[in-house]
C-alpha cells in the first residue's frame, strides 16, 4: 500500500510527464486499434456483397455479336436453349451444376393484392448458387420431382409474402401467375437489396407455360474452385470457345457472351485486401515504435530526474531494490491503464463510425455498407499494450538500475 500510495504522490507532483507518457502510449493503442478496425471492416464490407452467391460460380449471359463469322452477319441477338446446357456438362469438367434461368415480369396475385415482380424459372441448384435462405418455418425450394413434373409451384421473396399476404402465412395457398394457379411451397428469407424481390418456379414449368420458344439468355453453374488468377482466366476462355462453337459465334467475339466468374473476383478481391492489410500492419507496427520510443524516452527523463531523489532515498536507508520495483510499478501502471484508454477509444470511435454506416444503408433501402463490422482482434491489442509496457519497463529498469548503483552522496549532487 505505502508503495501505490509513493507512486500516485510521485504522479501528481510530475502531472505533465504523466500525461506525456501516457498520451504516448494512449495514441499509439488508438492509431492502431483504428487502422487495423478500418480494414478489417472495409474488408467485412465488401466482403458481405460476395454472400449474395457462392464464390465458386459462374453465370453467362448472351449478348449481340459484334463480329460476323463463317458467313453469319455481326448485330444478331443471341440466346440460349437446352443445347448450351449439354455443351457445357460434356465439353467443361469443371463445372458441377448448372441451370437456365428464365426471366419475366408478370403479374402476382393474391385475392385483392397483387404486383408486376420478376419471375424466375430454375432448377434446384439456383438455391445453392444465390444463397437462398430458409428458415425453420418456411418451407422449401424447388426440388428434383417438381423439375420432372413440371409442378406449379412457387417461391416467393419475403419482399413479395409480406406485399401479397400482409401478416398471413403464405406456404400452401394460392396465388395466380399471370392466369395460371401457383401453390406457395417456400419463402426465402435472404434480403434482397434491390428491387421488390422475385418468384421462383420450376425451370421447366417456366419453358412450358411461359416460355413458348424455349429460349433463355442466362446461365449459372457452379464449378470446381480454381485457386488463381490464372486457372480461372483458362477456364473463361475455354467457356468462349464452347459457346462459340455452340452459339455460332466468333470466339474473338467479346459482345457475344458475357461471363461473370465469381471466384475470379474473388481471388482479385483478397490480393487486393492482403495488401490493404499489409499496408495497415506496416503503419500500425511503425505507429507502436512511435508510441515505444515516446514511453522510452519519458522513462529516461523520469529516471535521470530522480536521481537526486534515489540518492536521498538510498541515504535514509531505503533497500535498492525496492527503488527499482516502484519505478518499474510506477511504469506498468501508467502504460496499461492509458493503454486501456487508448483501447476503448478506439474501439470507440470504430463502432459509432459502424453504426452511422448502417443507418445509412438502412436509409437507403438496399442495406448495402461498404463499412461493416470493424472487429478487432482483442489478441493484437493486449500484445501491443504489452509491448509498450515492456519498452516502458526496460527504459526505466536500466538506467534505474545504474541510478541505485550510484553512491549516495554523488546521486545527491545530480542536478536535475
Amino acid at each position: 500500500m505505502n508503495l501505490f500510495q509513493e507512486i500516485f504522490a510521485g504522479l501528481r507532483r510530475n502531472k505533465l510527464r504523466t500525461a506525456l507518457t501516457g498520451l504516448s502510449v494512449s495514441w499509439g493503442i488508438f492509431i492502431l486499434i483504428v487502422l487495423l478496425g478500418a480494414g478489417n471492416g472495409l474488408q467485412n464490407g465488401v466482403m458481405s456483397n460476395f454472400s449474395n452467391r457462392a464464390t465458386n460460380t459462374v453465370q453467362l449471359w448472351a449478348g449481340r455479336t459484334s463480329l460476323p463469322h463463317k458467313g453469319l452477319k455481326s448485330g444478331r441477338s443471341l440466346s440460349f436453349a437446352e443445347t448450351q446446357l449439354e455443351a457445357i456438362n460434356h465439353n467443361l469438367e469443371e463445372t458441377n451444376d448448372q441451370t437456365g434461368i428464365i426471366n419475366k415480369n408478370i403479374i402476382i396475385t393474391y385475392k385483392n393484392e397483387y404486383g408486376n415482380f420478376s419471375v424466375i424459372g430454375a432448377n434446384p441448384v439456383y438455391q445453392k448458387i444465390f444463397n437462398l435462405k430458409f428458415e425453420q418455418d418456411g418451407g422449401r425450394f424447388i426440388n428434383e420431382f417438381d423439375i420432372k413434373n413440371s409442378n406449379k409451384i412457387i417461391v416467393l421473396d419475403r419482399k413479395i409474402a409480406t406485399l401479397l399476404f400482409k401478416n398471413q402465412n403464405p406456404i400452401g395457398q394460392y396465388v395466380k401467375v399471370g392466369n395460371v394457379m401457383f401453390q406457395v411451397v417456400g419463402i426465402n428469407s435472404k434480403k434482397e437489396r434491390w428491387g421488390d424481390g422475385s418468384a421462383y418456379i420450376p425451370f421447366s414449368t417456366a419453358q412450358r407455360i411461359f416460355n413458348p420458344s424455349r429460349k433463355f439468355y442466362s446461365i449459372a453453374m457452379t464449378m470446381n474452385e480454381l485457386k488463381t488468377e490464372a486457372a480461372n482466366d483458362a477456364f473463361n476462355d475455354k467457356m468462349q470457345q464452347t459457346m462459340a462453337q455452340s452459339l455460332q459465334f466468333s470466339p474473338d467475339d467479346s459482345q457475344a457472351l458475357w461471363i461473370r466468374n465469381s471466384q475470379r473476383d474473388y481471388i482479385e478481391t483478397m490480393k487486393i485486401f492482403n495488401g490493404i492489410s499489409m499496408f495497415v500492419t506496416i503503419i500500425g507496427l511503425f505507429t507502436l515504435i512511435a508510441g515505444i520510443v515516446g514511453v522510452s524516452n519519458i522513462m529516461l527523463v523520469s529516471v535521470k530526474e530522480r536521481t537526486r531523489e534515489i540518492g536521498i532515498r538510498k541515504a535514509i536507508g531505503a533497500p535498492p531494490h525496492t527503488i527499482l520495483i516502484s519505478i518499474v510499478v510506477e511504469s506498468i501502471m501508467i502504460t496499461a491503464i492509458f493503454g486501456y484508454i487508448g483501447m476503448i477509444a478506439g474501439i470507440g470511435i470504430t463502432e459509432i463510425v459502424n453504426a452511422m454506416m448502417e443507418r445509412g444503408a438502412a436509409a437507403g433501402g438496399d442495406g448495402m455498407s461498404v463499412f461493416k463490422n470493424p472487429t478487432v482482434q482483442l489478441s493484437y491489442v493486449f500484445t501491443a499494450t504489452a509491448i509498450l509496457i515492456i519498452a516502458g519497463v526496460v527504459a526505466g529498469y536500466l538506467p534505474a538500475r545504474r541510478a541505485v548503483k550510484v553512491k549516495p552522496i554523488e546521486a545527491m549532487r545530480e542536478e536535475n
